[in-house]
């Protein structure tokens, strides 16, 4: 049975949380990948970033209705999901607006258990962790490579 380990990239792409925004862009276009593990000193992997997140960061930003009654103000929608686009619309570094919870595995997995990981996690890069630090990522195309063996 084919594992993580057999199929994965260990010639891995990765930025760290304090890398500039535009910078990622760049690399993001020089590099032809679309989603990145964002990794600490040492390796270790703490997120992931994704020319989604990047993108998302240009969408209009929501102003939540709100009702004015007496001297209250009463928001109609969560406060805290408006906070939390604030935070990504003026954000600058890797860091604020990575996602803290990837999907991973290890180089152990089986190459069906990635693959029900991606489909049911609507991801495309999973990084291959052992002991917290980052080993390798396996991506779709490695999965439909491993089809043919």
């Amino acid at each position: 049975m084919l594992t993580a380990r057999d199929i994965m990239s260990t010639e891995v792409f990765s930025v760290g949380q304090d890398t500039d925004l535009k910078e990622l862009a760049a690399i993001f276009v020089e590099r032809k990948v679309t989603a990145m593990p964002v990794v600490e000193e040492g390796g270790k992997l703490v997120g992931m970033i994704s020319q989604t997140d990047l993108v998302e960061q240009d969408k209009p930003l929501h102003i939540p209705t709100v009702i004015s009654l007496f001297d209250w103000v009463i928001y109609l929608e969560s406060e805290k999901n408006f906070q939390d686009e604030v935070k990504k619309v003026t954000a600058r570094k890797v860091g604020e607006i990575c996602s803290r919870e990837p999907v991973t595995c290890s180089p152990e997995t089986p190459v069906s258990e990635i693959a029900s990981l991606m489909v049911d996690n609507k991801v495309h890069l999973v990084p291959v962790v052992d002991d917290g630090a980052l080993v390798g990522v396996v991506a779709r195309l490695d999965l439909i490579r491993s089809m043919g063996n």
